[in-house]
Order: structure tokens, then sequence, then C-alpha cells
């Protein structure tokens, strides 16, 4: 059987210019080979990848900064409009007061009861600007903070999916390169 064995090699004649250093050089060449070519084929997946990924991003983006922006302009014209109806209303009221004014000139002390009625209307009207304004203040930075914790929950949701992208890719990458370790070595075994 060892005979047999030693008879079915090549004759050293065929051999010459194949070494075993030549096999191992062709083998090596062709592993880097493949290689490159996962190394490639991995960089354009990565592009992909990154490239939907800033896509998406971009989309919540502009979608938080329309809904910051017709919330903000929503508040701010319901807030003018408040402001004008009350002042205006405080306009006309301070008129009637002068008008009546001009009116009752001989009559002081009923002219005195209506100037100070006026007077205890426009510290309402006045009041009511006033508190229309703090409750805007307030409604607005209420709505910055709700609009800060939303963009810090979406930057976190954003970190937890490129935590999750990075896993992935990692994970494939593992896969195909234990794949293209194995081809390499059965083709070198077999």
């Amino acid at each position: 059987p060892i005979v047999e064995k030693l008879a079915k090699k090549r004759p050293a004649a065929d051999m010459e210019g194949e070494g075993p250093g030549n096999e191992v050089q062709s083998m090596l060449e062709k592993f880097g080979a493949d290689i490159s070519k996962v190394m490639q084929a991995k960089k354009k997946r990565l592009e992909c990848l990154t490239k939907n990924y800033m896509k998406g991003s971009q989309h919540k983006l502009e979608q938080l900064w329309n809904t910051y922006h017709n919330q903000r302009k929503k508040m701010t014209h319901q807030y003018s409009q408040q402001v004008s109806s009350a002042l205006q209303q405080w306009e006309a009221e301070a008129q009637r007061a002068e008008e009546q004014e001009e009116e009752l000139n001989n009559l002081f002390r009923q002219q005195q009861k209506i100037l100070q009625q006026a007077r205890v209307v426009q510290n309402q009207k006045l009041k009511t600007v006033r508190e229309l304004y703090e409750q805007f203040v307030k409604n607005m930075e209420d709505m910055e903070k709700s609009h800060d914790s939303f963009i810090q929950g979406a930057q976190q949701e954003l970190r937890k999916e490129m935590a999750t992208l990075q896993k992935k890719i990692l994970m494939d990458t593992q896969q195909q390169e234990m794949a293209t370790v194995r081809k390499s070595l059965q083709s070198m075994l077999f």
C-alpha cells in the first residue's frame, strides 16, 4: 500500500517550478483577494447603512423643528390676539371715560366716581394684560423645556439605534469573516 501511494505522486519532473512555497504563495494571494473583496463589500454596506441612517435622522429632526415652529407660531398668534383685544377694550374704555369727564365737568363728585371706576377697570385690564404676558412667558418656558426633553429623548433613541446598528454591522462582519476564513481553509485543505 505504501508503494502504491508513492507511485501515485507526481514525478519530480512535473513539480519543477511548483514547489511547496509556490502553492502557499498562491493560496495566500487567493486569501488576500478574498479579504479584499470582503472589505470592499463591507465598505459599500457600511456606506449604504450610514446614508440611510442619516436620511432618517434628518427627517426626524425636520419633523421636530416643524412641530416646534408651528406650536410657537400658534401660541404667539393667540397671545397677540388676546393682547390686542385687551388693549382695544382698554382704549375704548379710556376714551369713554374722557368723554364722560368732558360731559360731566360741572358734576365733580360724579366725575370722580367715574374716573375711579375707569381706573379700576384700567387696572383690571392692565392686570389682565400682565397675567396674559406672564402666562405666555410661562407657556413658552414650558414648551422650551418640553422640546428640550423631547430632543434629549430623540438623541438617546438615535444613540440606541446607532449602538444596535454597530452591533449588527459587527455581527455581520464577524459572520462574513468566519465564512471567508472557513472557505479559505477549506480551499487550502481540500
